[in-house]
């Protein structure tokens, strides 16, 4: 009994949840002058699934957004994940003077907003003529306080002989984090990469403020085009581009949802 009412309330979180990007798909399927017609239906009365995705594929670079949200959130990863195994597992398994005092800095580092330092950002990036290229989207991205806690979490758990036999066996550090601990990380890696893939997936402030037009434009600007105060907003079309954009998202997600949910539960143990 009480097995089958957490079922069930699970479930119903899942759909509650899941309604706005139900809607959004629904959306998407109707005409503009549908959307706020009373009383709101799920399935559209006239269907305008082509005009609304016609138009988006017609009007929008829909494949160089894609790209661009691609190479941004690929490259991102790939520097977060180069520092913050290191990171952490130096703050988990290396004993040194000021190591406490370190992992504090990292998580002071939790609490400092991404928009505090965008304006001395911007001001270097800038300096450098590095606006509107890959680099303004990757660089002030590079390292994650959030990874480099998340990974010294989980290095923690690795069990200390594990790290003493490969001392043993003659494996300096370095070897050790890439040959040992991290090929024992990717459960937490795979968690970290799905928080970090989404969040600048959808990130609107940062892509906003260094790029300018549709070469470098990110998926969360290409949706931008479809809210003009000129001509007003094409709802349509604008839930259509926000379910092609977010469908990739979607897709990682369900193919890496069972290491996804193992390495969320694994993180927070202590060796």
């Amino acid at each position: 009994m009480a097995s089958g009412l957490r079922i069930m309330a699970l479930a119903a979180l899942g759909l509650l949840f899941m309604a706005p990007y139900v809607w959004m798909l629904a959306a998407s399927l109707k005409a503009t002058d549908e959307l706020f017609r009373a009383p709101m239906a799920l399935l559209p009365e006239s269907w305008a699934a082509i005009t609304n995705y016609g138009r988006v594929l017609r009007e929008v670079p829909v494949g160089l957004y894609l790209w661009n949200g691609l190479v941004m959130c690929g490259g991102i990863l790939v520097f977060q994940l180069l520092f913050a195994i290191p990171a952490g597992y130096a703050l988990a398994k290396l004993r040194f003077a000021g190591r406490d005092w370190l992992f504090g800095a990292v998580m002071f580092g939790l609490l400092v907003p991404a928009h505090v330092p965008a304006l001395p950002l911007y001001m270097a990036l800038s300096a450098g003529g590095w606006l509107n290229t890959y680099a303004a989207l990757i660089v002030p991205s590079t390292i994650s306080v959030f990874a480099i806690f998340l990974f010294r979490q989980f290095f923690r758990s690795l069990p200390q002989d594990l790290i003493n036999a490969a001392r043993l066996d003659g494996m300096g550090e370095a070897a050790i984090v890439w040959r040992v601990a991290l090929p024992n990380a990717w459960p937490a890696a795979t968690a970290f990469a799905i928080f970090s893939v989404v969040a600048h997936w959808n990130d609107l402030f940062w892509p906003l403020i260094v790029t300018t037009g549709h070469e470098r434009a990110t998926p969360a600007l290409g949706v931008l085009y479809f809210r003009t105060e000129e001509a007003g907003d094409d709802f349509g079309a604008l839930m259509a581009a926000c379910t092609i954009m977010t469908a990739p998202l979607v897709l990682a997600f369900l193919l890496a949802q069972r290491r996804f949910v193992e390495g969320i539960s694994t993180t927070g143990l202590k060796g």
